[in-house]
């Protein structure tokens, strides 16, 4: 089955079972393709500045890639609350009725949201490629680095690398109930691999994402990992040092000039997302690398904060 029907089944069946959810309309964006190319022939081919492809179809484009991230963000951080939350909050919830369903309904939303993301950052990708081939050119390349410029590519999102921790992270809190009662047909989205830290998405036999758990800066497993805006992922106390601020004061403490380490975009620190899912998925798996960096971190953050305060103190007494 071609993509384009495979994705558009895929979009059907879930309307069913949810709200309608934003999706990338194939249809259309294929009519702007095939105006353009009839126009083309005349031509031999498309103009790089074609008026009725960056008139309609970028635009267009940009709106659903808006619409998609936008809702997906939004369901997302929704089911992390549930799972989450604790306590009066979780009392409150309750009563708004926005923490109904068991653990086995929560791993089933959660994994849909992700295959949700996956299936569109394909779909983007395949219709980009589509009017590069019409076109000649790179502009489809080009839209796409723009567009993870804007932060609408779904896959730098942070919200995706939580629901797959959380997805794992709920299919173990079960085991063997779990193991009992779930639909074997089913196929996991998300996985954990241990050799080289990092978490695996494969809902179709053609997609595949990979996420890397390394930080970049201690070249470690991340620990206490925070994803900046840009979509890159680091260990707390090593954003705190990229960004020349102090673990007390905290990455929204941090110059909005201050560059990602990897993709050097700058203001990327002060909306940071604590990643807290993958933070307890990490301790589980990794036990005997965790508890050492958890007395390392420990240590440095008294003497931080001590610095601090004693700082504080000076400034204070005018010395």
């Amino acid at each position: 089955m071609k993509f384009c029907k495979k994705y558009q089944k895929y979009m059907r069946d879930h309307e069913q079972e949810q709200n309608k959810l934003p999706a990338v309309g194939f249809k259309n964006l294929k009519k702007i393709i095939k105006k353009c190319r009839r126009s083309s022939q005349l031509h031999k081919n498309c103009p790089d500045q074609c008026p009725v492809c960056d008139g309609t179809f970028f635009p267009s484009l940009h709106n659903e890639m808006s619409e998609i991230v936008g809702c997906f963000n939004q369901r997302a951080q929704k089911l992390l609350e549930k799972h989450l939350a604790s306590g009066f909050r979780k009392y409150i919830l309750m009563l708004k009725g926005k923490s109904k369903g068991n653990h086995t309904t929560l791993i089933h939303e959660g994994g849909d949201l992700v295959t949700y993301a996956l299936i569109n950052a394909v779909a983007i990708r395949k219709i980009l490629k589509k009017y590069d081939k019409i076109h000649y050119s790179k502009q489809g390349q080009l839209f796409k680095s723009q567009a993870q410029t804007m932060h609408k590519e779904i896959l730098q999102s942070p919200w995706l690398i939580e629901l797959m921790a959380l997805h794992i992270n709920l299919r173990e809190t079960k085991v063997n109930n779990l193991r009992e009662t779930e639909d074997n047909s089913r196929k996991a989205p998300a996985l954990f691999q241990e050799d080289k830290p990092s978490l695996v998405c494969e809902p179709f036999d053609s997609i595949k994402v990979d996420i890397d758990l390394t930080c970049s800066i201690c070249l470690d497993t991340v620990f206490d990992p925070v994803s900046l805006t840009c979509g890159h992922i680091f260990c707390y106390s090593c954003a705190c040092s990229a960004a020349s601020v102090s673990i007390v004061d905290g990455l929204k403490a941090a110059h909005s000039k201050k560059k990602c380490p990897l993709c050097r975009e700058a203001g990327v620190y002060k909306g940071a997302v604590h990643l807290d899912e993958l933070n307890i998925l990490l301790g589980r798996r990794c036990k005997d690398y965790w508890e050492e960096r958890l007395q390392m971190e420990r240590v440095e953050r008294v003497k931080q904060a001590k610095e601090h305060w004693e700082t504080q103190c000076s400034a204070f007494m005018g010395i």
